[in-house]
């Protein structure tokens, strides 16, 4: 079970950034593809061990992912789990008869970018833009470095934290980080 290791940060000029990866080697692996994701719960035992179990649909690609609590330090890192599914919809199913719920829904509208060594991701959110950078730590400070983004705007954050940060700040009473919830 292979570790993930990255970084967030906020995109403020999504045009730019695609130039800085074009610039410094990158090709877009994806296109522009929207994803829903689904994460599920049991009376919240993975979210107290700071565990998610997730259904993600991905173009028209289904996959399952386990990640463990993660270590945050300057990069988050955590063990993931990951598979490919035939059937999400029919795997919902079977986690609802195993106890399990959907507890929070997030989409976007995501770009994947690589250098063969790692990667980055491009993520259209309803609560704003956000890139990621996935691979060996070292790796990851040097493409920050090279797209101009500073130690200090790194974000080790969940999407289901940054959602909660920006229903606090925005007073909302959205409960998934969905476009049809999220009017901007």
């Amino acid at each position: 079970m292979p570790n993930e290791v990255e970084i967030k940060f906020v995109i403020h000029h999504l045009e730019e950034i695609r130039e800085n990866l074009q610039r410094v080697g990158f090709k877009e692996d994806t296109p522009r593809t929207h994803e829903m994701n689904t994460l599920y719960d049991h009376h919240e035992e993975l979210r107290s061990r700071g565990e998610i179990l997730r259904i993600r649909k991905y173009g028209d690609r289904w996959t399952v992912t386990h990640k463990s609590k993660g270590e945050n330090a300057r990069h988050k890192t955590r063990r993931e789990t990951e598979t490919k599914v035939q059937d999400g919809e029919a795997l919902d199913q079977i986690f609802r008869a195993l106890g399990y719920v959907p507890v929070f829904r997030y989409e976007k509208f995501r770009s994947e970018w690589t250098d063969g060594v790692g990667h980055v991701v491009l993520d259209e959110t309803p609560i704003g833009t956000i890139g990621e950078i996935e691979g060996p730590p070292d790796w990851i400070d040097h493409i920050a470095a090279q797209l101009g983004v500073q130690e200090c705007d790194y974000i080790n954050k969940s999407y289901g934290e940054l959602f909660l940060e920006w229903k606090r700040k925005e007073n909302s009473g959205a409960g998934n980080m969905t476009f049809a919830e999220i009017s901007r």
